[in-house]
């Protein structure tokens, strides 16, 4: 491969990099997807929520209760209640939602705090010690860890809530 071919190359990495990393304006989501039941798609009563432990190459990690990985945003503020996350952001970044209180959430393994609030598109979106939480859009399978260190600013999370920077 030659210089340009190789420099061609690298840029299309980065740029690919900084797009899922990115937030910018909002331009509207869809509903359903990443465990939330589609609009026209009511959740079951019997549906629950919830969050558990998986093993991966970065240790125990947190997924939700379809072995998808879950992490967080670096320009997220931790415990403020709030998300930063809007428009192309989360078109690559999902939030965790639910359509339960935090004390419904089923738990396996998971010892940090797990809370709710607002998110930027309106639903109510999960939290693990006061970290918002999404879905990487490149995760494929359960499992799949795509998304970790992102921009160098989307993490996942160990079971304790604390930030998994490997």
């Amino acid at each position: 491969m030659n210089s340009i071919a190789r420099s061609a190359a690298a840029g299309a990495a980065i740029a690919l990099a900084i797009g899922l990393s990115g937030c910018g304006d909002m331009s509207g989501t869809s509903g359903g997807g990443y465990g939330a039941p589609a609009e026209d798609e009511p959740m079951d009563d019997m549906q629950q929520t919830s969050l558990s432990t998986a093993q991966s190459d970065l240790g125990e990690i947190v997924v939700d209760g379809e072995g998808l990985t879950v992490y967080m945003f670096d320009q997220d503020t931790q415990g403020s209640g709030e998300s930063t996350c809007e428009g192309d952001c989360l078109e690559n970044w999902p939030p965790v939602t639910t359509e339960q209180d935090a004390t419904d959430v089923a738990v396996s393994g998971v010892t940090g705090e797990i809370g709710t609030i607002t998110g930027t598109d309106g639903s109510t979106q999960l939290t693990l010690d006061g970290w918002p939480l999404y879905y990487f859009a490149g995760d494929a399978e359960p499992g799949d860890v795509a998304g970790q260190a992102v921009g160098e600013i989307w993490w996942v999370l160990a079971p304790d809530g604390g930030v998994v920077r490997e």
